[in-house]
């Protein structure tokens, strides 16, 4: 459904939703609950541009639909008219409703903050061999994606660099001896 050609309405309060900017991206939202509809991919979008640290972490939330749950308010897609399904937010008590069909993203008042944050402290609670490991998945997604590649290229190059940060955190002395080594 295209947002210029049709209203549509807030699968909470039954609003009609207003087109607004939402941290580079025209999303939809409800003036009565304060609640947000992002099409697909929308969301990460917004969340990267909230926090570029963030970029390279992303939450699948269709990877496990055996969890999906029909939200109790029997909420519909403002989209598509369907169910949406219940669902958290990776492994976070943050539960936002999806849409199976379209793939789109509800969230109520405070969500988007809330998930902005519980990706801050995962990627601070990674140990320096997850780094390695994620590394390695970011160099693999340079060629199979999901992505663009200038945006898997960027993903790789900040999570080089949170690593070369946590290092220097971690290490102060050898990062010091590193940093004062010849340069070619």
């Amino acid at each position: 459904m295209s947002k210029e050609t049709s209203k549509i309405n807030c699968p909470k309060c039954e609003e009609d939703l207003k087109e607004v900017p939402f941290e580079g991206v025209s999303v939809d939202t409800c003036p009565s609950c304060k609640g947000y509809w992002f099409e697909k991919g929308e969301l990460r979008k917004a969340k990267d541009e909230k926090e570029k640290t963030l970029n390279w972490m992303d939450v699948d939330l269709w990877d496990s639909e055996e969890e999906f749950r029909i939200s109790e308010e029997s909420s519909l897609c403002p989209d598509c008219g369907l169910p949406l399904y219940e669902v958290n937010y990776g492994d976070s008590n943050i539960k936002v409703d999806v849409c199976n069909m379209c793939r789109g993203i509800w969230l109520d008042k405070g969500e988007f903050k809330k998930a902005v944050e519980y990706l801050q402290d995962k990627a601070g609670d990674k140990i320096m061999s997850e780094y390695a490991k994620t590394i390695l998945e970011e160099m693999g997604e340079i060629i199979t994606g999901p992505e663009p590649l200038d945006k898997e290229i960027e993903d790789l190059l900040t999570v080089l660099g949170l690593l070369k940060y946590r290092f220097a955190g971690k290490h102060p002395f050898l990062s010091r001896i590193i940093n004062n080594l010849p340069k070619s």
